[in-house]
């Protein structure tokens, strides 16, 4: 389930895409959804993009599994959805690991042991959460313009993509964007003082398959990015109270940032009204990310 927040202007706009919870232990991500939430219908700027953009944010995506990690000690570290069945008396699959993205015979940073955290499921979209995401990139892969997927625990702002094989044709230029970005006044470095590593998931963390940004960049969704919050291993999934809400506000700043980015791309006084199709307008724009 997603929540849908926009304005009604009766105009054909584009789509952000959040989700949160994709990996249950992962507690500060639906916190951060939640406060992404109710800041943008008090932010200036997002009242003002929304007359171009909806945001379909999806608070928990694993559902069961975010349940299940709050039910005691024992299960506080759980990772994966709980559906059963794949083998006797063993649980779940990694959502974050089973979509159709380089999904092979030797998975990347993933497992086909049940028992493992990261087991990847049976085949290619296996569980009903990752099918559901799937049909919404599929249907409305021509109307996303960004696409965020929220995570714990690193500080990493991760590009596509997981597999070390695929390469973004613009590498080094998303990467200056995103320098730039962190000498302006509001950027998510400034914010707490807190530093994040930017770069390809397979440079910065290991190879991964089977990830939902993946699959969406490779439906030519342009603005697609995993942002892993705090904190550095510290405390790992068990960030303390207080550090939810700075953790929070350094996030916000990062992905209003993106977003304004992505939007400031597609529109401009001129632009906004004679807009034929978003590949025109990137292309317009110079903007090339694959």
């Amino acid at each position: 389930t997603h929540l849908l927040i926009g304005l009604n202007t009766g105009a054909k706009k584009y789509i952000v895409w959040m989700d949160c919870g994709i990996h249950a232990n992962e507690w500060i991500a639906p916190a951060f959804c939640q406060y992404f939430v109710n800041q943008v219908g008090n932010h200036a700027k997002i009242k003002r993009m929304m007359k171009n953009l909806d945001f379909y944010v999806t608070p928990v995506l694993n559902v069961d599994g975010y349940i299940y990690s709050w039910k005691d000690n024992t299960t506080r570290q759980w990772r994966k959805n709980r559906r059963p069945g794949h083998s006797p008396g063993c649980y779940g699959t990694d959502l974050d690991r089973n979509f159709d993205v380089n999904w092979v015979f030797t998975p990347l940073g993933a497992s086909f042991n049940c028992s493992s955290d990261m087991f990847c499921g049976t085949s290619p979209a296996s569980e009903p959460e990752v099918e559901a995401v799937t049909n919404f990139i599929k249907s409305q892969r021509a109307n996303i313009l960004s696409f965020l997927t929220i995570h714990s625990y690193g500080q990493m702002i991760l590009l596509p993509y997981g597999d070390p094989n695929e390469t973004v044709h613009n590498y080094e230029g998303v990467l200056c964007t995103f320098r730039r970005l962190s000498d302006e006044t509001y950027s998510i470095w400034k914010v707490r003082g807190q530093n994040y590593t930017v770069g390809a998931t397979s440079d910065v963390l290991y190879p991964i398959s089977g990830l939902p940004r993946d699959l969406a960049r490779m439906q030519g969704i342009p603005f697609c990015f995993t942002f892993v919050l705090r904190d550095n291993g510290t405390f790992s999934y068990q960030l303390p109270e207080n550090q939810i809400q700075p953790a929070c506000e350094e996030a916000y700043s990062g992905v209003l940032h993106i977003i304004t980015y992505a939007h400031n791309q597609i529109y401009s006084g001129a632009v906004a009204a004679t807009a034929a199709t978003l590949w025109t307008l990137l292309l317009a724009a110079g903007v090339t990310l694959m």
